[in-house]
């Protein structure tokens, strides 16, 4: 049971003691914290909030909506959304900020709350740093009974998301609903249950299979859209014979796709495949994050752009895509992030981006996949003690492999020759995150196998 705070927002599992995990005083500190760095801030007096279908949301949303009213702010409340949809209302009502009620990938017994800025993107570090900060000390100011703030609600959010979607230039809804697809959705009984199967009828899908759609927060398996945890979307799809299957996380900011014949198209060529639409039509630079496949570079170079990589973590990527001036960026965990919409992962535009591809190319998913450059990324992890230094760990790292080319942006990062892996902290987990990618399945596993057993051998003798 742990509590996280870091960029991606304050993170931890219901229930048992308050500071060790997200229980109601931590729920009210760390809303009241975010409440008076609004109201220093002067960018307006209202907070947008929705949340995911975990059981907890519910419980969570209202104690930070009262938070946030007692702080004398104003609540518009989404209920039910997704990620995407509640940045996108920030901007849509110049609100003051927004608070997202989700754990994202994280299982059912997890909740969060993810922080959103003036413009519907994650707070930065320095601004996360200044709110952990006033949490600490309990620095904040309630209003008095005559100036608590008002709560109103919005049903219809979701609905304006997809219109602004199909208002694209790039979209091609006409060529999607002429291809006449079969997709099987498998929403992990969340939000995307309800947001995923909308957006295929606005684009003229009609033929559409639902599994685990239903929004009671059940997870019907792991929530993070990973081969492993797809397999029964995998079967639908051969059974009820779907061009498509669409995978979403419990908040629709990251999006896996499995292809006609059963096979995975890959979380980490999600962001390829929309890449090399948008760059068909668009010419421009790419941004994703270090621990993303260099598919993308290739297709970006294929199209005359170029490409740049960030830190790990949305806010790090929506910073660099801004310096280079990106047309499309995202994360290889299935994270599309599309600026002419907003900057934010959004699995919505991603699918519909997807399928206006797909539609234009008649190809088969399959087909398009093989289309693409075909790296193998090995993704691990190992568990994190408390007492462990990662610094130290880290520093032994950098000295034994002092003769290869490092990159220390964010964790570290060693290229063997084309091959490389990256390891780093996890912003959402108590957990070093170890991935590499070569050419090589094979090869790609044996680099990753190699790094943990160095890390484990050093976290014994560190």
């Amino acid at each position: 049971m742990t509590l996280i705070k870091s960029i991606s927002g304050i993170r931890g599992t219901i229930g048992r003691e308050p500071g060790r995990n997200l229980t109601p005083p931590d729920i009210v500190k760390f809303s009241a914290a975010y409440g008076q760095w609004i109201r220093e801030r002067k960018k307006g007096n209202t907070i947008v909030v929705g949340r995911d279908a975990r059981i907890s949301g519910p419980m969570v949303s209202a104690l930070v909506t009262a938070t946030l009213q007692a702080l004398g702010l104003d609540v518009l409340d989404l209920g039910l959304s997704t990620t995407p949809t509640v940045e996108m209302m920030v901007i849509k009502h110049a609100a003051a900020g927004g608070i997202v009620i989700t754990a994202s990938h994280n299982p059912a017994q997890w909740n969060a709350l993810k922080l959103l800025n003036e413009r519907g993107e994650f707070v930065s570090a320095a601004d996360g740093a200044a709110i952990l900060k006033t949490a600490a000390s309990a620095d904040f100011r309630f209003a008095g009974y005559q100036k608590l703030g008002k709560r109103m609600e919005k049903d219809d959010a979701v609905a304006e998301h997809i219109e602004a979607i199909l208002r694209l230039p790039l979209l091609r809804p006409e060529a999607i609903a002429s291809a006449r697809f079969k997709i099987v959705v498998d929403a992990v009984n969340s939000s995307g249950g309800v947001a995923v199967p909308q957006l295929l009828k606005a684009l003229g899908v009609e033929d559409i299979v639902e599994i685990h759609c239903e929004p009671s927060g059940k997870f019907a398996h792991n929530p993070e859209p990973l081969p492993e945890n797809l397999s029964e979307l995998a079967q639908t799809v051969l059974k009820s014979e779907a061009d498509i299957g669409i995978a979403v996380d419990p908040d629709v900011d990251r999006l896996a796709f499995v292809s006609e014949d059963g096979s995975m198209f890959g979380e980490e060529y999600t962001l390829v495949a929309v890449a090399d639409y948008v760059l068909r039509h668009e010419k421009g630079n790419t941004v994703s994050n270090l621990s993303s496949s260099k598919a993308l570079q290739d297709i970006t170079e294929k199209h005359g752009g170029q490409y740049f990589a960030s830190a790990v973590g949305e806010v790090n990527v929506v910073a660099k895509m801004k310096e280079v001036n990106a047309v499309i960026g995202g994360e290889g965990n299935g994270g599309v992030i599309y600026p002419a919409l907003h900057y934010g992962r959004d699995a919505l535009v991603g699918i519909a981006l997807f399928l206006s591809h797909l539609a234009q190319t008649g190809l088969s998913a399959s087909m398009l996949r093989a289309r693409y450059p075909d790296y193998h990324i090995s993704k691990n992890k190992i568990q994190l003690d408390g007492d462990v230094d990662l610094d130290r760990v880290f520093h032994a790292l950098r000295e034994k492999y002092k003769r290869m080319p490092l990159n220390e942006t964010d964790g570290l990062k060693i290229h063997f020759d084309g091959d490389w892996v990256h390891l780093r902290r996890s912003n959402t987990e108590p957990i070093i995150r170890i991935y590499a990618e070569s050419d090589s399945e094979s090869t790609a596993e044996n680099l990753s196998s190699k790094i943990i057993d160095d890390i484990r051998e050093l976290m014994k003798t560190l």
